[in-house]
Order: structure tokens, then sequence, then C-alpha cells
């Protein structure tokens, strides 16, 4: 059956689409749920939300407008391995800490929030197997001299 589309028709589906475009994709992406928790790296203690799931990992900081201080994201894995984040959808600049099985700090890294528009992502690697991952503001590390080598304390739950 062929339809034939008149201009209300033509309209509405313009509309429609151009909502979908200008509204951006926090519009039509499902919202991920997150606990938040108190944990402690280095001296400082944070407040984090955790991500356990596949769910959870993939959908992390993004279509975030910002991330309070002293406050970020902490990325738990089942087993050590290399690890590599990108910052697709992420808006805010962040800096990652890898932390290995032993809860060592391995790499800090900075990584540039990217914009809805953008298509291409570059990787930040982790250079050695790592088993979390911490998200926080950019700078926040040197802000507040966490190193390579500082522990991360979480509780005994994790």
């Amino acid at each position: 059956m062929v339809s034939h589309l008149n201009w209300r028709n033509v309209l509405i589906l313009s509309l429609f689409f151009t909502f979908q475009v200008f509204a951006g994709p926090q519009a039509t992406t499902p919202k991920v749920k997150f606990d938040k928790q108190q944990i402690q790296i280095g001296s400082k203690k944070i407040t984090v939300e955790i991500a356990k799931t596949r769910e959870q990992h993939e959908h992390g900081l993004m279509f975030r407008e910002k991330l309070a201080a002293d406050s970020g994201m902490l990325f738990i894995f089942d087993e050590e391995m290399p690890l590599s984040f990108w910052m697709k959808n992420t808006y805010i600049d962040l800096t990652i800490a890898y932390i290995g099985k032993d809860k060592k700090v391995i790499d800090i890294i900075d990584m540039k929030g990217t914009s809805a528009m953008q298509t291409d992502f570059p990787s930040y690697p982790s250079s050695k197997s790592a088993m979390y991952a911490l998200e926080m503001n950019k700078g926040w590390y040197t802000k507040n001299r966490i190193k390579i080598g500082d522990l991360l304390v979480l509780p005994k739950a994790q």
C-alpha cells in the first residue's frame, strides 16, 4: 500500500525529527541508576557513583553537564585486565585513575569532553591491567595531591 503524505503530515514529521535532534540524546536514552558510596583515595574521602554492571559501565558519566566537587564515578570490574575508556557523549573534561587489583593507582590520565555532534573519540588506555577506574573532574587528582601508587580504600562490601 502506498501512502501519500500531505503537508500537515510532513510538518508533523519534520517537527518530530527536529525535536529529536535538538533535544539531544538524553531525550531518548534511558536513565541508568547508580548507587552512591563514600570511599577514600590517598588521604581524601569522596562520594562516588558505583558502576558495576555492563550497562552501568557503558553509560558512565554520559550526558552529564557537570560533576560536583569531590564527587566521581568508580568503575568496578570482576577481574584485573587492560582497560580503555572513551568519552562518547561525555560533555565534561575528566581525569581518570586506573587502579590495580591491589587497589594502588596505576595511571592518572586527563580526558577531554566531547560534543553531541562529535563522531570520533580518542581512547584512554591503562598502561597495565587494572580492576578499577575512578573518574573525577579534570585536575582533581593534582589539586588533591593524589599520585601513582596511592591507595584506594573501599568499604568491606567491595
